[in-house]
């Protein structure tokens, strides 16, 4: 009889990106960074499933994540997609180029970034070489007084926007954009289609649609930039930007369901993902109930989980994030210490999404 290969939980290697605007935060999530501390990263890339076609630059090479524990270590996620099927997927559907469906980040933003938007559904539909990008940020971290910017003013027009932008007239582009105070534990969607942009002294988790889209508005009169990010692209972007009232976080109904040991808190449902805020108590353990694929971003603590009666456990702890496939029968998590994660799970309309 022919053995199927085991199902386990998956972690992977963090994909580092150098950014003129990032930091060295992400060492307070016990990371050990490249370089010394003049070298700026300003995201890790948790879980990628992305090909050079899904970004503004098609020449990139596609971005995969590598598994880094068990008998797949050194194996990619979509290798594994490709081995398990719908033993990892379960009915969550790849997105229309066969890639995983959401990415996972962290963002480190020592400096503001810049003005973007992502391609709306309408452009991405007219575009084949764009891709719609949803996201959501979870703040981890915030300097006093920080904010994030989300969204245009009522009023503001496409001729008011693009003259700004055209004189680089920096005071008149910000009074266009809605400045949201943040604290740590806040999270905020932003749907494709918002200009938006992450504000200095912010550490961010942020999950997102698979996509590498991006365009660019306004960069600050940042001097200290590559060619790659000193492009700017106002003609697409304005086919793409939401000029509606300043947007209402429909998708932001904080609800919580607490128990003895565990609090689950809804941050964000949108038709893209589930975003829950998991606390467990120290000692707690018990099955992990998934007929679908579930992502979990360890803010705090650690623990195990067993991925079958007697099988061999995968340790999780602060920093990092690990995928937990639709199938695994008899499935336990324990804790260690008081733990805190995001769960990140799939409508299940997911299904039928393209």
């Amino acid at each position: 009889m022919r053995m199927e290969p085991e199902l386990y939980p998956l972690k992977f290697e963090p994909l580092y990106q150098p950014k003129v605007w990032g930091g060295r935060r992400f060492e307070s999530l016990g990371r050990s960074l490249p370089g010394d501390d003049s070298s700026h990263i300003g995201e890790s890339w948790e879980l990628v499933d992305l090909n050079a076609t899904n970004t503004t630059d098609p020449s990139k090479a596609p971005a995969r994540s590598i598994i880094s524990n068990g008998h797949l270590k050194g194996k990619s996620l979509h290798d594994a997609m490709a081995i398990f099927g719908e033993r990892l997927l379960g009915r969550v559907s790849t997105n229309c180029t066969g890639q995983f469906p959401v990415m996972i980040k962290f963002l480190d933003a020592r400096e503001n970034l810049s003005v973007q938007v992502h391609p709306s559904a309408s452009y991405a539909a007219a575009h084949p070489d764009a891709h719609l990008k949803s996201e959501a940020w979870y703040i981890i971290e915030a300097a006093p007084g920080a904010a994030i910017f989300k969204g245009l003013r009522k009023g503001v027009t496409p001729e008011q926007l693009r003259d700004a932008i055209s004189r680089r007239d920096e005071q008149a582009v910000i009074d266009m954009l809605v400045r949201v105070p943040v604290k740590a534990g806040d999270c905020h969607y932003i749907p494709s289609g918002t200009v938006h942009a992450l504000g200095e002294g912010i550490m961010v988790a942020e999950v997102q649609t698979t996509s590498d889209t991006t365009f660019r508005l306004y960069d600050w009169k940042r001097s200290r930039m590559t060619p790659e990010e000193q492009a700017y692209h106002v003609d697409q972007a304005m086919q793409c930007i939401s000029y509606q009232s300043e947007p209402v976080n429909q998708y932001e109904k904080r609800s919580h369901v607490a128990g003895f040991f565990t609090t689950i808190s809804s941050l964000v449902l949108c038709e893209h993902f589930r975003i829950e805020k998991v606390r467990m108590t120290e000692g707690y353990e018990q099955e992990i109930p998934y007929d679908q694929p579930a992502i979990w971003i360890v803010l705090k603590g650690e623990g195990k989980i067993t991925p079958r009666k007697n099988g061999e456990p995968v340790t999780f702890k602060q920093g990092e994030t690990v995928l937990v496939p639709a199938n695994m029968n008899d499935a336990r998590v324990a804790l260690s210490k008081d733990t805190v994660w995001l769960e990140v799970t799939f409508p299940q309309s997911m299904s039928a999404m393209i």
